[in-house]
């Protein structure tokens, strides 16, 4: 199948692109590269990648068609695009609340432009979304499931929270079939070590502590020691960005059998993606302390407004459904996958 990846060529994109082909589909790429790695695509993927922005008409509507001269030459010329994994957005929590409009037009209005572009034809194309559990805001229960009450509390948040809407209304009137999966806290990188996170400026914790490590940066600042979890910092579900990619072919693989079946959706299918376990800041520093063989210098800084003590996903829906089990759920694995693709990306 000639499956769109939008922002495919990021942390998470790319390793769903990677999944892709080796499911046998043939996923092409669209990225502006505000902060995606065209290296990335072109070297390690090597799948056609179309430099442009998703609300684009000029760019989208041609390449949906496999019209696009970036296609000129590969095996998608001229073959239309059959369904589309969007991963497209900004995703800074704090930039979200200083510049929201940055984050509704291109979360938002960028998203939307593409869903009018995936029911412009008789036959819907289906879609896969990258949403968050940021949608759920402050959790009154843990683990989380798929039906606890969203109420998410910056813009980045309700700006997913907004997509999954259009979703929904665009299932009930136009028959756009969808599933939305909300990750919890992605991490990891691939085991040959050759995709993986690069974030500039970088906020994720794992990726943090391996820079310090490293000596990239001088120490890690740790967000508040009086929570109230048993070491006073927060816990969090850390999940393999090779799962997160695995349960997306998945949830293509579901829509594609439900269109062969000719079953349509009324609504899009939301799952959860996590690993059911937590681990506080201070355990995430220990066990990459045991993996790396290094240390590193932490100062205690106040907490950042709106971070919950505890996120932990319940995920039964996704494993009963898509038949999804995570392959690298350890922690100490998580981390090693990620030193060592920091090691040879940063030559560490």
């Amino acid at each position: 199948m000639r499956v769109l990846v939008t922002g495919g060529a990021g942390y998470i994109g790319s390793h769903a692109v990677r999944a892709l082909s080796r499911a046998g589909h043939q996923p092409v790429v669209l990225d502006n590269l505000v902060y995606g790695h065209p290296d990335i695509v072109e070297k390690g993927l090597k799948v056609p990648l179309v430099v442009g922005q998703v609300g684009d008409r000029e760019v989208l509507e041609p390449l949906l068609r496999g019209r696009h001269p970036a296609l000129s030459g590969t095996a998608l010329e001229g073959k239309p695009i059959e369904a589309v994994l969007h991963f497209a957005a900004y995703a800074y929590v704090g930039e979200s609340v200083s510049d929201p409009a940055k984050y509704y037009r291109n979360n938002l209005g960028d998203t939307l432009t593409l869903l009018e572009a995936l029911v412009a034809s008789d036959r819907p194309l289906p879609v896969v979304f990258s949403s968050t559990c940021a949608t759920y805001g402050i959790p009154q229960q843990v683990p989380i499931t798929e039906d606890h009450p969203q109420a998410p509390i910056n813009p980045y948040g309700r700006s997913k929270w907004m997509v999954e809407q259009l979703l929904s209304d665009f299932a009930a009137a136009y028959g756009l079939p969808s599933v939305i999966f909300r990750y919890f806290n992605a991490a990891g990188a691939d085991p040959d070590a050759d995709l993986g996170e690069d974030h500039d400026p970088e906020t994720h914790l794992i990726p943090r502590v391996l820079d310090t490590m490293s000596g990239r940066e001088p120490y890690l600042q740790i967000f508040g020691d009086d929570y109230p979890t048993p070491d006073g910092t927060c816990i969090r579900d850390y999940i393999h960005v090779a799962d997160l990619a695995d349960a997306h072919v998945l949830g293509l693989e579901r829509l594609l059998r439900l269109r062969e079946r000719e079953e349509t959706l009324a609504a899009p299918l939301i799952y959860n993606l996590g690993n059911g376990t937590g681990y506080s800041v201070r355990q995430v520093i220990e066990t990459a302390k045991a993996v790396t063989g290094r240390g590193l210098l932490a100062h205690v800084a106040r907490r950042r407004e709106g971070d919950p003590p505890q996120l932990v996903a319940g995920a039964d829906r996704a494993h009963r459904e898509l038949g999804w089990r995570p392959r690298y759920p350890e922690l100490e694995t998580i981390i090693a996958h990620a030193w060592a693709w920091h090691q040879k990306r940063h030559q560490t």
